[in-house]
């Protein structure tokens, strides 16, 4: 316990001192690190359990500008209410503000995190928490930012309640069983971004003016329920988007004001596989809900869909839409009546689409939809199309009345 205060009180005289990594070497196993304000010198290296606490985050880590600020190489760490700067700029050796490899039940909390190229990187990390933490980037063009958060075949990991800001992607790589809840994203390229990836929960996460909201690719088997995507930028702009993946369940999501709203890309893509899309709002975008290519099922029920430009929308002509279940959706384009006042229509809602619409295949058109001439062409496709229809949708049930959970 001597030894433990001593520790203490060298660092409430030294702030500005190089002697972190000693003091770390010198705790004993377990201990507790206390940093009063002042800057410490970074590029440190925890190879035994104990936890690091900067009380108020006025404790200041700072990197000397080349590899990683603090690596972690032990089980049963604890990094919290510390600013952490100044990594390297070397994407080869993901230099990073907290960069943990091989090792468990880890905490990184209440971390204030900037300038440092990648943030937090966790390789082959179990169990562990990352919680309420601030990370920016360097300021980089977008594409050579690194991810603000990454975990690398990691799994059954807590990931509460981030803001991540100005960074790349929050990716997860080869890791299952992971929780993403609560996060906020904002001017970031993949707010979240998930590559063979399976069984993680994705709940109540908020992520606006990104290129992309959530993708998945290559992955199977995860939850989304109750996350909101707004105002996705740019021409491939998407609120949620899935690539070659199956058996996901997609529940009460809010996807606003984006080009896209929900991508599908070969998803589901294993045979005899299905993703499941119910009550969820999407609302005000381009295009509702794109298709790029189709080879199984997908069911559609209790959606609202409302405000698109187009509510659904083909990117493969001829492609098979029709192995789609919808049922009991709300079509804002819907013009059937519901004379027995049950809630749904009396005739099924179809959504058609012509080969005349040039605007889908061509977004330099879409400046002018809802011009007095594009509604012109587009009463005249309807009552004099220039081509055979194409059925993208029908909904046998379509529901009446919107009602939008705020």
């Amino acid at each position: 316990m001597k030894k433990l205060i001593s520790v203490l009180t060298l660092f409430s005289m030294f702030l500005y001192s190089n002697e972190l990594q000693e003091a770390i070497n010198n705790a004993p196993s377990g201990s507790k690190i206390t940093l009063a304000e002042g800057i410490y010198k970074g590029n440190i290296v925890i190879n035994k359990p104990l936890t690091i606490d900067g009380v108020n985050k006025k404790a200041k880590i700072v990197g000397d500008g080349d590899s990683s600020v603090i690596t972690i190489k032990s089980s049963n760490v604890v990094i919290k209410n510390l600013t952490i700067e100044n990594s390297g700029f070397s994407v080869e050796k993901v230099d990073s503000a907290i960069h943990a490899k091989e090792v468990n039940s880890i905490v990184i909390e209440n971390n204030h995190i900037e300038d440092t190229l990648f943030g937090i990187n966790l390789e082959q990390v179990n169990r562990s928490k990352i919680i309420d933490n601030f990370i920016t980037s360097k300021d980089l063009e977008l594409g050579v930012r690194g991810d603000a958060i990454r975990l690398w075949s990691s799994h059954d990991n807590q990931l509460l309640s981030n803001k991540i800001y100005k960074s790349r992607d929050f990716v997860l790589w080869y890791s299952s069983g992971n929780n993403i809840e609560n996060n906020y994203g904002s001017y970031n390229r993949y707010s979240l971004h998930f590559m063979h990836a399976g069984r993680n929960m994705v709940r109540n996460n908020f992520f606006e003016y990104n290129s992309v909201g959530i993708f998945f690719m290559y992955s199977s088997g995860t939850i989304a329920i109750g996350n909101t995507v707004k105002n996705s930028l740019g021409a491939f702009g998407v609120g949620i988007g899935m690539k070659d993946s199956s058996n996901f369940t997609l529940l009460e999501n809010n996807l606003i004001y984006n080009p896209r709203g929900l991508y599908l890309d070969q998803s589901p893509y294993h045979p005899r596989t299905v993703n499941i899309f119910e009550r969820n709002n999407i609302l005000y975008n381009s295009s509702g809900i794109q298709f790029q290519v189709s080879r199984e099922r997908s069911i559609f029920t209790d959606n609202i869909i409302k405000g698109n430009i187009e509510p659904v929308v083909s990117d493969t002509p001829r492609n098979n839409l029709s192995i789609n279940d919808w049922n009991g959706n709300y079509w804002d384009m819907y013009e059937g009546f519901d004379r027995n006042k049950d809630g749904y229509g009396d005739i099924p809602y179809k959504h058609y689409v012509y080969a005349d619409k040039l605007w889908l295949y061509n977004p330099n058109v879409k400046f002018f939809y809802g011009s007095v001439v594009m509604d012109l062409l587009n009463f005249l496709a309807k009552f004099i199309p220039f081509s055979e229809p194409e059925l993208l949708a029908v909904d046998n049930n379509p529901k009446m009345e919107a009602k939008i959970a705020k």
